[in-house]
């Protein structure tokens, strides 16, 4: 009985695993179940017993895929520099979906395929944990979800089109919309010393942030827009009695 579920087991990731090579190699992203089956060496109802029908299969596909790009990024690594982590694991994200450009195309093209997949869910829920840190080190310029929402958006519009051009990791778009997501997303370290902004100076860039219309600002890019709220903000809610010890001010939600 154990020799016959291991060996159902191996077909099984046998057909995933072909599955997967001949979205890779597939110049329309369409793969057929008879193809599937004859590079496999498997007969259809063996197809059709593991996984039902041709969306089961890429259902499976999906979250083997899920699970493989989990493991790169855990092999990715830390360096302790919020930044560099950042700019690593993006990196590793576009490289991730250029060298598998069918499989990423199945995986974050077809929205429904990954519904349901826990390895996509832990993909989401490592994205949120970033902005999370970020945030609670003073870091992030968004609430994090919306921080979350918008790497993740950046990350994958620019993956597939490097897919749809034949672009690689070191393409100058990716590294371009890095970059201004950087800005965007994550503020400047702060180092608080022992001098508290006046009661006057306060009020001052209260006044001012609250003088500052919604949206863009003369000729202000967005990202400085964004650093130039969060810089009115925190001289704004500066006590005088506060050090290098104060609690930062936490994110709008």
């Amino acid at each position: 009985m154990t020799s016959e579920s291991s060996h159902q087991k191996q077909t099984r990731a046998r057909i995933i695993e072909v599955a997967a090579e001949l979205l890779t190699a597939s110049s329309t992203g369409q793969i057929s179940t008879r193809e599937v089956c004859a590079a496999a060496g498997v007969k259809p109802p063996t197809l059709y017993h593991h996984f039902g029908d041709k969306d089961g299969l890429l259902h499976a596909v999906v979250a083997d895929g899920f699970e493989r790009y989990l493991a790169r990024k855990r092999a990715v690594g830390t360096t302790g520099d919020v930044v560099t982590d950042f700019r690593r694991g993006w990196d590793m994200h576009v490289e991730f979906g250029v060298t598998h450009p069918a499989l990423y195309n199945v995986m974050y093209g077809r929205p429904m395929a990954r519904q349901d997949v826990p390895a996509a869910a832990v993909a989401r829920t490592d994205l949120v944990a970033t902005m999370r840190t970020l945030d609670d080190a003073g870091r992030l310029r968004l609430p994090v979800e919306v921080a979350a929402d918008a790497v993740e958006t950046a990350a994958v519009g620019v993956t597939l089109h490097l897919i749809r051009t034949d672009g690689t990791r070191d393409d100058p778009a990716a590294a371009i919309v890095r970059d201004a997501v950087i800005a965007a997303v994550i503020g400047p370290s702060r180092t608080y010393t022992d001098t508290p902004a006046s009661p006057h100076l306060a009020a001052t860039a209260a006044q001012v942030r609250d003088a500052l219309p919604h949206g863009p600002v003369a000729t202000l890019r967005a990202s400085e827009t964004a650093l130039l709220r969060d810089w009115l903000d925190e001289l704004a809610t500066a006590a005088p009695t506060e050090g290098p010890e104060r609690h930062r001010r936490p994110s709008p939600r």
